[in-house]
């Protein structure tokens, strides 16, 4: 059966430079036929729940994701349909009650901490990359954003990051690195990897195009 949608899965550790890539290879390619779907998107909607144990979940475990639906929907968009995308509040880590309409594109760039854990969410991607990035940088990057886009405290972000981010980066993340099809050293701004994976992205919709 032919496929609608080609899948580039963007993985690495918080803050390795995935969406950095993502949006760079979008803006430069100017392509409206492209579409980013992140993995955060997804998360479980404990909306019920007090903010307190919200608080509390350890969101760098596989367990917080709603994989099933992102693997529905990504099914769905490979077919050609129009799927409504969740939106995730992270500062009150919640879902949003309005959602993101995504179809009709001949890329989806998907990018997430977890995406290669998976086995059934990896064979739906054409490409697999991992961006390679050290774990310091990741962590200053990580703090930065954390305090200015998520309204957090210095201290719950060291808390929470000894406590689940390393700890399920070392059980989860950098082992699903042997799944990628391109390993990326330094993060979203590998000049050189930019332009490898645009130009194959290019290939991809010239020949999407043709097919049209």
């Amino acid at each position: 059966m032919k496929k609608n949608a080609i899948i580039i899965g963007i993985s690495g550790a918080s803050a390795s430079g995935k969406s950095l890539l993502a949006r760079t290879i979008i803006d430069e390619l100017g392509s409206k036929q492209v579409a980013v779907i992140s993995e955060d998107s997804y998360y479980k909607n404990n909306n019920q729940a007090p903010l307190e144990e919200r608080e509390k979940t350890n969101y760098d475990h596989p367990d917080a994701l709603d994989h099933d639906l992102l693997i529905a929907h990504l099914a769905q968009l490979q077919q050609g349909n129009t799927v409504q995308i969740p939106i995730y509040d992270h500062s009150e880590h919640a879902r949003c009650e309005e959602t993101r309409e995504v179809g009709q594109h001949a890329i989806i760039v998907l990018e997430g901490i977890l995406l290669f854990v998976e086995p059934e969410l990896r064979e739906l991607m054409d490409i697999r990359i991992y961006m390679d990035t050290p774990l310091d940088i990741c962590f200053i990057r990580r703090m930065k954003r954390d305090i200015v886009q998520r309204n957090r405290t210095l201290e719950s972000i060291i808390q929470q990051y000894t406590t689940t981010v390393r700890p399920m980066y070392t059980r989860f993340i950098e082992p699903s690195k042997r799944h990628a099809d391109i390993i990326v050293p330094r993060g979203g701004e590998n000049r050189i990897a930019i332009d490898m994976i645009k130009a194959k992205m290019k290939e991809l919709l010239s020949g999407y195009n043709a097919d049209a």
